[in-house]
């Protein structure tokens, strides 16, 4: 297609799935990336294609995170997609924690997850033409509640509502905004959580018998940027293998 897509915490996960389903459908992609530039570098090299970049920013950092996307853009020429991957994951049961470490837990979750996204979008839509796309991962944790990291799943049910807050500030625009809202999917940051039973005990939540796959939630990601799914913004997809079904 030849879009050009900035995908955040694209160096691992779901974000580096993402970013070479765009790259292998002709797209020019911007890997976003906190710290781990090694990985980045790493796909910024193995990605089909040309005209790729990499981008870093420490999204709880405002003026960080307009310098990232505005590089990106003038890298790219503008950005038609944006795909908000990039979170954090800190667990603080409420009985467990410090009142200091409970506090931490929110201030630096809500940071990444929550503001991260909205920020990086204000910036980006100043670079987006009209048939831009907006996607954002959330998680089937918005849904079902996260009683070990509440601040997540606060966070992720928090970006489904910015998500259809923008698709009717952005739909004038011609600008359509989704979400997708994965279960349990096998990357790195789940990892520590798919070990041993708990690994068992996590696949047999779906009828499917089996945890998703990062290249699973980019296909899916891949469809709701494109022209076909206009008519889907402010749609929340849930990914999650029927392990949590909703109304």
């Amino acid at each position: 297609m030849n879009r050009s897509v900035l995908v955040t915490g694209a160096s691992r996960g779901i974000g580096a799935a993402t970013a070479r389903a765009f790259a292998e459908a002709g797209d020019r992609v911007a890997i976003h990336y906190g710290a781990s530039a090694d990985a980045a570098a790493q796909l910024l090299k193995d990605l089909p294609g040309t005209g790729h970049v990499m981008v870093q920013a420490d999204l709880a950092d405002p003026a960080a995170t307009e310098q990232m996307v505005d590089d990106a853009a003038r890298a790219l020429g503008s950005i038609d997609v944006l795909v908000n991957n990039a979170a954090v994951y800190h667990p603080h049961r409420i009985r467990e924690t410090t009142y200091a470490e409970w506090q931490q837990a929110w201030t630096n979750t809500l940071s990444v997850n929550l503001l991260g996204p909205a920020n990086t979008t204000w910036c980006a839509v100043r670079h987006m033409p009209r048939g831009g796309r907006i996607i954002n991962v959330s998680s089937r944790g918005a849904f079902r509640g996260e009683p070990n990291q509440p601040a997540y799943g606060a966070s992720k049910a928090a970006l489904v509502s910015l998500t259809q807050s923008l698709a009717r500030a952005l739909g004038p625009d011609g600008i359509a905004v989704t979400a997708i809202a994965p279960g349990w999917t096998l990357t790195d940051m789940a990892a520590p959580n798919l070990t041993g039973p708990d690994y068992d005990r996590r696949r047999l939540e779906s009828p499917l018998e089996r945890i998703a796959v990062p290249t699973e939630v980019a296909a899916a990601i891949l469809y709701l940027a494109s022209p076909a799914a206009e008519f889907a913004t402010g749609t929340i997809l849930d990914f999650n293998g029927a392990s949590h079904l909703r109304m």
